[in-house]
């Protein structure tokens, strides 16, 4: 054999350690993925009040002005895409990168993107895609709302200097057994159809909702907090599915390297073997020979 007992024992030792290592990160991913399921679900209620209050305000007021459907007419459009900074996540970048470029490439229109991690941010670039800026992926549930707001101030900015006129959002949803789908949502304009789907929610008690300190400024004010909580789902469902995509990818090299240490193992133990039997023969020949050489004389006996 071309590996010796002691490089096969450094390469055991090696994969120790990286299996060490591996478990690590799997229960780093696994950890996560909870955390941003949990802040996802705790958001539930808030989206629900949110929902509410502007059912009030469409119910109260329906002469306000809502478009059909979005314009085909060549008007700009506005996409964020959430991926990931770091690696070991399979083709989690490829495929969201993949899936908005296809949707972008359908709608006319000068495109605004701006993309949430380096390696999307890298993907679209190599697609030819043409990127208004990149933001970095939180790191944590907290830096979840400092990233939204900064995502935010910039893209109204944009959007009030007639930028686009529509907004996308793309990020993979994480599903079970550490599956992800990537998925879109149209955040703006807010058309005819999204205001039917919130006058329709049923209010939860038998009194009739009011509108206090001003329509205008409350209406404002929720769907500011709509699309704050659109694109912070969108965020953490995109995190939570990024560490689902590792937790796999983690799986499999746990998998390969338990098989790789069982075949260094079989090999240490074979040589090993192999080189006590080569030892005991040559311990038995040499006692051999020299056996040979020493045997005493023999010696008749005279009467």
């Amino acid at each position: 054999m071309s590996d010796t007992l002691a490089s096969l024992r450094r390469k055991m030792d090696g994969a120790q350690k990286l299996e060490g290592v591996v478990r690590t990160m799997k229960a780093m991913a696994a950890s996560s993925i909870g955390q941003y399921e949990a802040a996802v679900s705790a958001l539930a209620g808030y989206e629900r009040c949110v929902n509410l209050g502007l059912s009030a305000c469409l119910r109260a007021e329906r002469s306000i002005g809502f478009e059909q459907a979005p314009r085909r007419d060549g008007a700009s459009v506005g996409a964020i895409v959430f991926g990931s900074d770091q690696g070991l996540v399979g083709r989690f970048n490829e495929v969201i990168a993949d899936f908005a470029t296809q949707t972008l490439d359908a709608i006319a229109g000068r495109k605004t993107v701006w993309a949430v991690g380096e390696r999307v941010y890298n993907h679209l670039k190599d697609t030819g895609m043409a990127l208004a800026g990149q933001f970095t992926v939180p790191n944590s549930v907290a830096a979840i709302t400092p990233l939204i707001g900064q995502m935010q101030l910039e893209s109204e900015a944009r959007r009030s200097n007639g930028e686009y006129s529509q907004l996308y959002v793309f990020h993979n949803r994480f599903d079970t057994a550490a599956r992800y789908e990537p998925v879109r949502q149209r955040l703006l304009p807010l058309d005819e159809t999204w205001r039917q789907s919130l006058t329709k929610l049923r209010w939860p008690t038998t009194k009739l909702p009011e509108t206090l300190s001003g329509r205008d400024p409350t209406l404002t004010a929720l769907v500011r907090e709509y699309l704050f909580i659109s694109l912070y789902k969108a965020c953490a469902e995109s995190l939570a599915s990024e560490n689902g995509s590792r937790l796999a990818a983690m799986e499999r090299a746990e998998k390969n390297i338990e098989s790789l240490t069982a075949e260094l193992k079989q090999s240490f133990y074979g040589l090993r073997q192999s080189s006590i039997d080569e030892e005991l023969f040559d311990v038995i020949a040499g006692f051999n020979a020299l056996s040979s050489k020493t045997r005493l004389p023999r010696y008749e006996s005279h009467d």
